[in-house]
């Protein structure tokens, strides 16, 4: 109940702070935000990944589900048996969020995607669709649920997806030393302060100047708020938009220090 409070009153306030397109006075804030945050277009990829949400939610099989996140409380690791459809529930991007994700990879055309939190593999399509070219590596914690998420990655003849299973505090480095770069990277996983912070401290060894790094649930709890202050104010941070659910930062050495809260 402690983190509902907390969520409403942030997004009470992040309504109050957030900015329409008028009050970005940076060009590149305000053309990204004009033209892809805001861009209301329909793709072919969202109807595709339509299809298979409508199968994950009406689908009521039993999964064991491995959870080494902040939904595990206090331990390291549980176990549990959930439906397909449950899961899916709790743990799915929503569409707004997966479109914006697919517009943004359109947008900027990375080589290399990094994800850590595949789930069902939902979000991760979202972006491989959108560059069917890029070297992707995603981070899942369960096999069952990662096993899932290939079928479906199949279903959308999607095959430039590499899945890596297990804890991303143990995985996260040898998956850079196997990459050249990181142009894209969407962290949703392990809603905690610490963790959070680490896996934006090891993906900036991989970083450059036109790198993109999106973290989920910002304002999820007080302790991901602290893990966002720190990511948004870091020295190699040169623009932070704040979009309530997303969190997305830039390296860019050409922009002005800048934190924008949009309006989303």
């Amino acid at each position: 109940m402690g983190n509902l409070t907390f969520q409403l009153k942030s997004y009470l306030a992040y309504k109050l702070k957030g900015k329409d397109l008028h009050h970005l006075h940076s060009p590149f804030a305000f053309n990204l935000t004009k033209n892809v945050i805001y861009n209301k277009s329909q793709y072919l990829a969202y109807i595709q990944i339509n299809k298979i949400r409508k199968k994950l939610q009406n689908n009521l099989s039993i999964i064991e589900v491995h959870d080494f996140g902040a939904g595990a409380g206090d331990h390291k690791y549980t176990e549990k048996l959930k439906t397909i459809s449950s899961v899916f529930k709790n743990n799915s991007i929503r569409p707004k969020y997966g479109e914006l994700l697919y517009r943004l990879v359109d947008h900027f055309q990375p080589h290399y995607i990094l994800e850590l939190g595949t789930s069902f593999g939902i979000s991760t399509a979202y972006q491989a669709l959108a560059a069917p070219k890029a070297a992707f590596t995603t981070a899942e914690g369960c096999s069952g649920i990662a096993q899932k998420a290939n079928e479906n990655f199949q279903l959308l003849k999607l095959n430039n997806i590499k899945i890596e299973i297990g804890n991303f505090d143990t995985l996260l480095e040898p998956i850079l030393e196997k990459l050249p770069q990181i142009d894209f990277a969407f962290i949703d996983g392990n809603h905690r302060k610490d963790p959070t912070i680490r896996y934006f401290m090891h993906c900036l060894k991989k970083s450059h100047n036109d790198t993109v790094l999106i973290f989920d649930d910002i304002h999820w709890s007080p302790d991901m708020n602290e893990a966002w202050n720190f990511i948004s104010q870091h020295e190699s941070v040169t623009l932070s938009l704040d979009l309530f659910q997303f969190g997305i930062v830039f390296f860019k050495k050409e922009l002005s220090k800048e934190n924008f809260i949009i309006k989303y």
